[in-house]
């Protein structure tokens, strides 16, 4: 009797303590959801009893420096049915009115009906709609309960292709940058994400805040009414350094071109903004933001995202005699006032080398302006590989411009130092090739106008940037992103610059660059014919200008891809955004030097002359 008591007792306890340890889980769990995670509840809760409809926030805008907005919105439509009666006549009557409008199948559209009125949930019919086409669906709504149209925004690029390869496109997301995306962004499956240039790199910025329809629904998930129409935030507006009128100048340039296809940029040699930077064949980003209820066929695998501007790499020719030139003229291995005889090609021993014309007597004015090849040589020869290679690298050659832009290739470098380091040996063929721009010598067009740009300034060369500011739409305030910033100092000699400069405007006044020559402005230049062993060769014209009698304003780089020559295929593009920049309508421009026909003096020479490549090619004797 006393061992059942004592066990009944020790039950007994064990209950107890069974009981206190469940009591204390339900008030730790009570604590747990009326205060420690009680909003997290509460929103849940909120969810089940609510439906969204979404709708997408207008993109924050981007402008030219001059106010021209070439990224916009314009008015998209989604076309919803939000439940209701499940009556089949009705819903085949429904969808018998609304399917041609919304170019669709009357059975599919029975179907989304059906699916909707069976779950009581809002059903999107249609999206991305035009507003042409809801004209008629607005009409309908009158006479059918229960279908919505949400009014949102779809991306525009209301020039085309205009600036395409800067401004870049946006489109869907795809798995991995579904996975990456930042969940405080608020993004969606059906969200669309800008993929590349200003789009992707100023996503943050651009991307608003969606808005939306909140609907009551009952227990089952049925709309019983709208609870709030939430209001969307538009994204910040970015405000570029592009010139507007400068830019358009430079694509319809390239576009009609003899080819086609290459790259114009122009830098302010002030401060380092891009005015213009075009690389041709563009691409339309609207392909990838076209409207459902439009014909759009697919070209989106057409487009061409290479940046020639940023990527493309390629000799820079006579361009480069401004840099031989510089190096003479700082080394003192430079009377400019000495005559050189250009026969029509230079005997170096082991090799010839030929120019493109006889020019007979030449001093260093003439020598730029007419482009000759053996002076260059012969000047070259004098001054010496070594010194050519102290000015590139003052000028940064062979290294990025650091503009921020993905995928920018640095080019080339060409001299004797790399050449040790690798324990190889330097020719006099490679100074020569050199002191004309051949050889393993290579340029971006950016390059280029960071190039002339640095010429044009006396030495900075600058970092290029192409952002000025961004304001936001939300909160006003503006972040201010353009900054100038020297890289490096090219500090030559005043009585250098000097010269280069007379050289130059020489060049444009009666030379080879004459192309460029106007009225009323102080216009310095240099053409290039970059040999290309696969085809035609390229066209290279740099320049950089300024109202008569002050510092240059502008300065620019243009590369015609197979375009034969500098002068014919790159001058006018050239010309075209000068009177663009400084709002100018000029008469025709001065034909450019002709160039004139290979020495027959020497018998010897005659077939190597009239032989190979043009602008500085190698032929053995």
């Amino acid at each position: 009797m006393a061992v059942t008591k004592i066990f009944f007792n020790a039950r007994l306890k064990l209950m107890m303590v069974l009981a206190a340890i469940a009591g204390g889980v339900i008030a730790l769990r009570l604590v747990d959801i009326q205060v420690l995670r009680h909003q997290a509840y509460l929103e849940m809760a909120e969810r089940n009893r609510t439906q969204i409809i979404y709708q997408t926030a207008p993109r924050g805008r981007v402008f030219t420096a001059d106010g021209v907005a070439v990224a916009t919105n314009e008015p998209s439509f989604s076309f919803y049915y939000l439940g209701g009666s499940q009556d089949p006549i009705y819903l085949e009557q429904l969808a018998k009115d609304f399917a041609p409008r919304l170019k669709m199948d009357p059975k599919d559209v029975v179907d989304k009906l059906a699916e909707g009125a069976r779950t009581g949930k809002a059903v999107l019919l249609a999206e991305n709609l035009s507003t042409k086409s809801t004209v008629s669906l607005q009409e309908l709504q009158l006479y059918y309960p229960g279908v919505y149209l949400i009014e949102e925004t779809k991306r525009t690029y209301p020039y085309g292709g205009f600036a395409s390869h800067l401004l870049g496109y946006i489109s869907s997301m795809d798995d991995r940058e579904w996975r990456n995306r930042d969940p405080r962004m608020g993004y969606r499956l059906t969200s669309k994400i800008g993929k590349n240039g200003i789009e992707k790199k100023f996503e943050k910025q651009l991307k608003g805040t969606d808005g939306g329809v909140y609907l009551e629904v009952d227990y089952r998930g049925r709309v019983t009414s709208i609870i709030q129409d939430k209001k969307w935030s538009a994204g910040s507006d970015v405000y570029l350094t592009l010139d507007f009128k400068l830019q358009r100048a430079a694509e319809e340039g390239l576009k009609n071109s003899k080819t086609g296809r290459g790259a114009a940029v122009a830098l302010d040699p002030r401060t380092g903004a891009v005015l213009a930077m075009a690389s041709a064949p563009a691409y339309d980003p609207n392909i990838f933001v076209p409207y459902s209820d439009e014909e759009n066929p697919n070209q989106s695998k057409k487009i061409n995202e290479y940046n020639l501007a940023i990527q493309g790499i390629y000799p820079p020719a006579s361009t480069f005699k401004i840099i031989t030139g510089a190096a003479a003229l700082e080394y003192g291995h430079l009377d400019v006032n000495k005559k050189i005889n250009c026969p029509g090609f230079y005997d170096s021993g082991p090799r010839v080398f030929r120019c493109w014309g006889k020019h007979g007597p030449m001093d260093f004015f003439d020598g730029m302006s007419h482009s000759c090849d053996v002076y260059f040589y012969q000047v070259a020869a004098q001054t010496g590989s070594a010194a050519i290679e102290r000015i590139e690298r003052k000028f940064m050659i062979g290294r990025q411009t650091g503009i921020d832009l993905p995928g920018e290739k640095a080019g080339n470098l060409y001299g004797p130092t790399r050449r040790a380091r690798n324990k190889t040996y330097w020719f006099i063929g490679d100074t020569l090739n050199l002191s004309i721009g051949q050889g393993e010598l290579l340029f971006t067009p950016l390059k280029m106008a960071q190039f002339a740009a640095a010429v044009a300034s006396r030495g900075n060369v600058y970092r290029p940037y192409y952002v000025e500011k961004i304001v936001s739409n939300q909160t006003g305030k503006t972040e201010v992103l353009g900054k100038t910033e020297i890289l490096q100092k090219a500090d030559l000699k005043p009585e250098t610059y000097d010269l280069l400069f007379k050289a130059l405007k020489h060049t444009v006044e009666g030379g080879t660059a004459a192309r460029v020559w106007i009225k009323g402005l102080d216009v310095y230049g240099k053409t290039g014919t970059a040999q290309n062993p696969h085809g035609e060769d390229h066209g290279w014209f740099m320049a950089f200008a300024g109202r008569k009698g002050e510092a240059p304003s502008i300065a620019l780089a243009v590369f015609v891809e197979f375009g034969e020559g500098g002068s014919s295929a790159a001058g006018p593009i050239a010309r075209a955004m000068l009177e663009a920049y400084f709002d100018l309508e000029q008469p025709a421009a001065k034909p450019a030097v002709k160039p004139q026909a290979p020495v027959r003096s020497d018998e010897d020479y005659q077939e190597l002359l009239t032989s190979g490549e043009e602008d500085g090619s190698l032929s053995e004797f």
